[in-house]
């Protein structure tokens, strides 16, 4: 098992930033990928970005390319997302997803382990 929690989040006004972590317990991490969602009122789970634990390879969705940077820290069991250049439509509940050799990696269905996700709201 693999348990997931979010920090971070809140209100920021467009352009601001904000920086989401996710920790993460249980199991070994050394094959298995960690992704950020978002998920906006009325709208479908979407891929933000990724990281892979073993070599750190990252993916972003081409709607926060450029503004949204993902990390992670091994020896704390956390990931990191930077989000800079925020715009209204970055509004969702942001969640933390661990999958197992994921293959899709823009793809919820592929991750098993969720947080209970985070609020990000920008004001216009």
């Amino acid at each position: 098992q693999v348990q997931l929690v979010e920090f971070g989040g809140g209100l920021v006004q467009a352009g601001g930033s904000l920086s989401l972590s996710c920790a993460a317990s249980g199991r070994t991490f050394s094959s298995y990928a960690m992704g950020w969602f978002r998920q906006a009122p009325g709208k479908e789970r979407e891929f933000v970005a990724a990281i892979t634990w073993s070599n750190g390879n990252t993916y972003y969705a081409d709607s926060v390319k450029g503004r949204f940077t993902i990390s992670r820290d091994n020896a704390k069991r956390t990931v990191y997302l930077q989000m800079n250049s925020l715009k209204p439509e970055d509004t969702a509940v942001y969640y933390c997803a661990a999958g197992h050799e994921v293959v899709l990696i823009t793809t919820p269905q592929q991750y098993a382990y969720w947080g209970r996700g985070t609020q990000v709201t920008v004001s216009s």
